[in-house]
């Protein structure tokens, strides 16, 4: 595949590893830069993960032809056998049994050779889906740590109750906080596209478009949020944003 066609496993990695850079500077402690870390951790994991994907299994595809050259050695010897067996009267039936015998051989032995070929396959898969559902846990995660900046509770003090979260940070830091978020559940859905640009497979492509959906939502509800607070009067200007 053409590099410039193609995501940078090492780019996206060196991206996540700047965001955390930024969040622990901005917001030391947060559990959003420990998020982050955690993002980092796995992307690198899935990366050496979608490589391993996309390599064959060497030894596992000897062990199959193996097994399928026994499997047509045996039917060269059953019909060898056949060949070989007495033409009368007497024993047509016996050879007739043996035609069926040796048919029904070559069909359990198509099915097995149909089953063995996959393998490979449903191993890779298995591997693949195992990752993505930690991406799409991390995507769950970060909406819960964006759920609580609410601007409209960050721009007023009205309407606030007991139970209300407290409320430490100002709307510009609100801001930036919003933003990390968009930015990490974006490079999130670009470490599940590794996945899919290495191992073509139908089920893998369709859980990566749904972490994306997943993701493109969330990004979209974050931005909401963040044009509210930059359309209030209460986001003073500010220097340009690390």
């Amino acid at each position: 595949m053409d590099n410039r066609r193609a995501l940078d496993p090492s780019k996206v990695i060196d991206t996540i590893e700047a965001l955390h850079r930024r969040i622990a500077e901005r917001f030391p402690g947060a559990g959003l830069g420990h998020v982050c870390q955690e993002l980092h951790a796995i992307a690198k994991e899935n990366s050496a993960r979608a490589r391993q994907i996309t390599r064959r299994n060497l030894p596992l595809r000897v062990a199959i032809f193996a097994l399928l050259a026994a499997g047509a050695a045996g039917l060269a010897w059953i019909a060898q056998l056949i060949y070989l067996f007495p033409r009368s009267a007497d024993n047509v039936y016996s050879v007739l049994q043996g035609l069926e015998a040796a048919a029904n051989i070559a069909v359990l032995l198509g099915a097995a050779i149909f089953f063995l070929f996959r393998i490979e396959e449903r191993l890779k898969r298995h591997a693949a889906l195992q990752a993505l559902h930690e991406l799409r846990s991390i995507v769950h995660v970060i909406d819960m740590h964006q759920l609580t900046k609410d601007p409209s509770l960050v721009v007023t003090v009205a309407g606030k109750t007991a139970s209300s979260p407290l409320r430490v940070l100002t709307p510009f830091e609100v801001a930036r906080y919003l933003d990390y978020c968009s930015e990490m559940v974006s490079l999130t859905s670009k470490v599940a596209v590794l996945f899919a640009q290495g191992f073509p497979d139908a089920v893998v492509t369709e859980v990566v478009s749904d972490i994306e959906r997943v993701a493109a939502g969330l990004s979209q509800k974050i931005w909401q949020k963040i044009m509210i607070l930059q359309s209030s009067s209460a986001l003073t200007p500010v220097p340009p944003a690390t």
